[in-house]
């Protein structure tokens, strides 16, 4: 899993692997070591509606409405997307999506990933 924080934005990319875990068994959770210090990063099957996402102190989580999982590891849907109000005057926004193929042909395994659709259409030509 992946996660791209910019500002009021968050974004986890997910493997198909993950995906797959996921929406079989309703979480999937990974961590990064600090020296002394373990931060944590996780994406949860909820019934509360739409994306939510918590922050603690050693971690973020986000919830996505257990609707929108059904058939995602198998369907064409790349992902899902939330702008939540925090309640301050500000938006937070939230992406969940899975994770293709880089277009640049990365040196980092992606033999997980999905397929890019545009690296398709570009060997087809």
């Amino acid at each position: 899993m992946k996660i791209r924080i910019k500002g009021n934005s968050v974004r986890f990319r997910l493997t198909k692997s993950e995906v797959e875990a996921l929406c079989r068994i309703g979480e999937f959770r990974e961590e990064t070591r600090f020296r002394t210090n373990i931060f944590s990063y996780a994406v949860v099957r909820s019934s509360r509606p739409g994306m939510q996402a918590e922050f603690t102190k050693d971690g973020v989580t986000l919830y996505v409405n257990e609707d929108r999982l059904l058939g995602w590891e198998t369907n064409e849907k790349v992902g899902f997307e939330e702008i939540v109000n925090t309640g301050d005057g500000s938006s937070l926004h939230l992406l969940l999506e899975k994770d293709f193929v880089c277009l640049d042909r990365r040196e980092e395994d992606q033999s997980d990933n999905y397929p890019n659709p545009k690296l398709e259409k570009e060997d087809m030509v």
